[in-house]
């Protein structure tokens, strides 16, 4: 099995070491950066020892500064001229302090810029890289404005911690979760939970546990992050005193290159993040924010090397040369190059069906057509034998209300999707799959047009609008967006999830009353599908996809307590009066 670190730094591995044999590099190793505090972070400098002074990238880690990855994508960038600095971040591998998530990024990368900046061999110029962990402390330094901060590069960014990180739509992203601050994070270095541990021992078998929030000892861990998580499943003082990015692009005067992937965790940080700066930013970064978004989950087809994700290859067109994109983003903002990536388009996005790359100015895509697409049946809509229609006809009747049972010892299991962070490390199916063998189940309503008559192309934010009542005080509504091709398969495209007592507000829960209809927004986040003639669009409706999202128990008790689950009789109207639909973004 691949070192759990490597996933974590899929950057350039040379084939040879004929290409940096003849470099001249100078290196120092475990250098005591000092922060405002006296607290000192371990660093490892390479410079390229003939063309001193030179600007200098950076990157901070909590996952070890030196992994065979990440120290040959700096001798590569010294290869190209730039200085390099890996930094353990606080409290963790050999940096002094204690690790607490995000808490002291923002002065932390601060501190260490005005650091780098001051000393002989830096030319004035800083960049940034990494992703995932390493794209937050980017973000979360970036406020600051460092006079040496000249560009950033992050993959596969956040931008708010409790929203797109720890909980989505209101519930837990447990497989993620679990598997990184309860099991890998736990101390100074990493402790893995291997895939090939006894079943007992396994994620697969931990993530059953109740109550939530001793499922960390469950799996030989006891820890107060993970505690303190689910302590705080509301968007309360916790999460904002957290200082999340979205809350700061005011503040942010750096050009960006955003990297992301339409089935990764961070998907919707990375738009946010562009979309964010862009209107609110200050210049020349509110000017210069740049974004791709490709077919892949968290670690990005091996820097855009690769062309299958999940069930899908999407073909040769789609590779791209992450690291080059980055390279040349540098070679301009800090070395002045005049290579003309200023002058390209701000969104690349990958059209998966069709296949092709497409560029805009903007994202949403102006001129973007939001159209409602409207769920009808006969009162039987449930699995792939049922009666559910989809088409741009609002109801003009009063159909029957669709029915399924959601039972949390029972839930739908995770059928791709975009949780973290690669299937050798979390035992959850991710990125575009198969659906086929979960559409036979009674507890997932499908709605499926006819065969279209024409090609659609569906980019950018989709919402599902759901009306729906329980016979409990809280559950959980979840839709996914599928292409059915004319031999039947069917292939997820996008998804959200909505707690019920975080419909109106995620900062005070509101508990059901029985049998009431609520209105239901569901957030499906963003995609790219090109829906060819003869394909159908479908949806599906239920109320689990665990494990990449905690079971809700419906029980409206405090959440993570629970060892009681409740089964939950659900209804899903779509009539006159409670139109459930979805909305899609299409674009010509």
């Amino acid at each position: 099995m691949t070192n759990i670190n490597q996933y974590f730094f899929k950057g350039l591995i040379m084939e040879s070491d004929k290409d940096i044999a003849d470099i001249k590099m100078k290196m120092m190793m475990g250098i005591k950066v000092p922060m405002r505090d006296g607290i000192e972070l371990t660093t490892d400098i390479y410079l390229p020892e003939d063309k001193l002074p030179c600007p200098i990238i950076l990157q901070r880690s909590p996952y070890n500064s030196n992994v065979e990855a990440s120290v040959k994508e700096a001798v590569y960038l010294v290869k190209e001229g730039y200085g390099v600095i890996l930094q353990d971040v606080r409290g963790r591998w050999d940096s002094e302090g204690e690790w607490y998530p995000f808490v002291h990024e923002a002065e932390d990368g601060y501190d260490t810029q005005e650091w780098i900046g001051s000393q002989e061999w830096c030319d004035g110029n800083i960049g940034t890289i990494g992703g995932s962990y390493l794209a937050m402390v980017q973000w979360q330094a970036a406020p600051l404005r460092s006079k040496y901060l000249k560009a950033m590069a992050p993959k596969v960014g956040y931008s708010n911690f409790y929203h797109n990180w720890v909980y989505t739509g209101g519930a837990f992203q447990l497989a993620f979760n679990l598997r990184w601050i309860a099991i890998q994070m736990h101390t100074r270095t990493n402790q893995v939970q291997y895939l090939w541990m006894p079943k007992s021992n396994h994620q697969s078998d931990i993530q059953w546990h109740l109550p939530l929030i001793n499922m960390d000892e469950k799996a030989g861990r006891d820890s107060k992050i993970w505690k303190d998580w689910v302590s705080h499943p509301s968007y309360d003082d916790y999460w904002k005193k957290l200082n999340p990015i979205e809350s700061n692009y005011d503040e942010v005067n750096v050009p960006t290159y955003g990297m992301g992937g339409w089935y990764d965790v961070f998907l919707q940080g990375t738009l946010n993040n562009y979309m964010g700066v862009k209107k609110h930013g200050l210049s020349p970064g509110k000017e210069n924010q740049k974004v791709i978004i490709g077919p892949w989950i968290h670690f990005l087809a091996n820097d855009g090397e690769e062309t299958i994700t999940g069930d899908i290859d999407f073909g040769e067109n789609v590779k791209i040369d992450l690291f080059n994109e980055r390279l040349k983003w540098f070679d301009y903002w800090l070395k002045g190059i005049d290579n003309g990536i200023n002058k390209e388009a701000s969104v690349k996005v990958f059209v998966m069906g069709k296949n092709q790359w497409r560029t805009a100015p903007d994202w949403p895509i102006p001129e973007t057509k939001y159209t409602k697409f409207y769920i009808h049946s006969g009162g039987s809509a449930n699995g792939c034998k049922g009666d559910g229609i989809l088409n741009i006809n609002p109801p003009l009747r009063d159909e029957e209300n669709d029915q399924f049972i959601y039972d949390p010892s029972d839930p739908v299991p995770t059928t791709g999707g975009s949780t973290c962070c690669s299937e050798d490390v979390t035992p959850v199916p991710m990125g575009p799959r198969k659906q086929k063998k979960i559409e036979h189940r009674n507890d997932i309503l499908i709605y499926t047009t006819e065969s279209l008559e024409n090609d659609i192309e569906v980019t950018g934010p989709i919402e599902m609008i759901l009306y729906a009542s329980t016979d409990c005080k809280d559950t959980d509504f979840t839709c996914k967006l599928i292409d059915v091709f004319p031999d039947g398969k069917s292939i997820n495209i996008a998804q959200g999830i909505q707690r019920a007592r975080y419909r109106d507000s995620w900062e005070n829960p509101e508990l059901l009353d029985s049998g009431k209809i609520y209105k239901f927004t569901v957030d499906m986040w963003s995609s790219s599908n090109y829906f060819f003639k003869n394909h159908k669009i479908r949806i599906e409706i239920t109320s689990s996809n665990f494990p990449q999202f905690d079971r809700n128990p419906n029980t409206g008790n405090e959440f993570g307590i629970d060892t009681e689950l409740k089964i939950a009789n659900q209804n899903v109207f779509h009539n006159k009066s409670y139109d459930s639909h979805i909305i899609l973004p299409i674009v010509t």
